[in-house]
């Protein structure tokens, strides 16, 4: 039997099994994006993420959609200081074990196995997290493949997350996004109008984490923008982040890029969630400039 046929009888097992998560409705609705839980998964044997199969999908994705560089980096490091690995994707894939690298492969539904996929992990999402936060939209799903002992610099996400760990292990270190000593308003306000991930770590917050040794068959629960550094197990490492949005996060997004406007101008705007009425105005007045502007083009 041929490579394909096996993979394609793999996938037919796989979509025969009645779930891909084990979630517990409690936790689940008590903590979402509010605190970080861990789920279980069925994925850790799924063709899918064998690693011929990630070369194969390397080589169909778009350059843009894939983002990979040298593994062993300290926690806070300028994106645009990162060095590369000297490597090509395909290359870096097929020595990951030895290479000492980092690699995301973005927007991975772009393929429609992984499409299949992403759409059934979130099936079983959604009927829990529709009454907390309606409007499931812009499902994205990104694979992470990481060399033994690489670091993921800390950093920040604008989507509601699970990381699935699929192969290997992690150690995530997650801190608490609601707390303005560890994440300021304008360090908010930046993000969400300039768009830089990492963050500057700050060496007495790291005993406010929530450390979580994430296992194969694991997933964790990454509350939006909660910020969070990622240590590499001493194995290759594969992890499938399964993310959306919702309506909520455009009002929040809006009023944090329109404050930090505000506060570039001098101005020492109202933080975004302490007034519902003036974030209500804010975000009411970003989308009529955005359609006044869109018409003048």
């Amino acid at each position: 039997m041929t490579l394909r046929l096996l993979e394609e009888s793999r996938i037919t097992k796989f979509a025969e099994s009645e779930t891909r998560l084990e979630i517990d409705p409690p936790e689940f609705a008590a903590k979402f994006n509010r605190e970080p839980f861990l789920i279980g998964h069925h994925l850790d044997d799924h063709p899918l993420f064998d690693l011929p199969r990630l070369v194969e999908l390397s080589r169909a994705l778009p350059e843009h959609s894939i983002e990979y560089n040298a593994g062993t980096l300290p926690m806070s490091i300028d994106p645009n200081l990162t060095p590369r690995n000297g490597l090509s994707a395909e290359e870096t894939i097929r020595r990951i074990e030895e290479c000492r690298s980092w690699m995301v492969l973005k927007d991975v539904q772009q393929d429609p196995d992984y499409l299949k996929l992403l759409n059934e992990c979130l099936a079983e999402v959604r009927p829990h997290s529709e009454p907390l936060v309606p409007g499931m939209r812009h499902a994205q799903a990104f694979i992470f493949i990481t060399s033994p002992n690489s670091v993921t610099p800390y950093h920040i996400d604008p989507e509601h997350n699970f990381l699935l760990q699929v192969r290997g292990s992690k150690t995530v270190n997650l801190f608490d996004g609601r707390d303005r000593t560890l994440l300021r308003d304008d360090e908010l306000e930046y993000f969400y109008a300039v768009k830089p991930r990492n963050l500057n770590f700050r060496e007495e917050n790291r005993d406010k984490a929530w450390v979580y040794d994430l296992q194969s068959g694991y997933g964790l629960h990454f509350p939006v923008t909660y910020p969070h550094w990622v240590q590499n197990g001493d194995a290759v490492s594969i992890s499938f982040s399964i993310t959306f949005r919702t309506p909520d996060l455009e009002r929040r997004r809006s009023v944090y890029a329109l404050n930090y406007r505000l506060r570039q101008r001098g101005f020492q705007p109202t933080p975004f969630g302490q007034s519902p009425w003036v974030d209500g105005v804010k975000y009411q007045s970003q989308r009529v400039w955005s359609k006044l502007f869109s018409r003048g083009k």
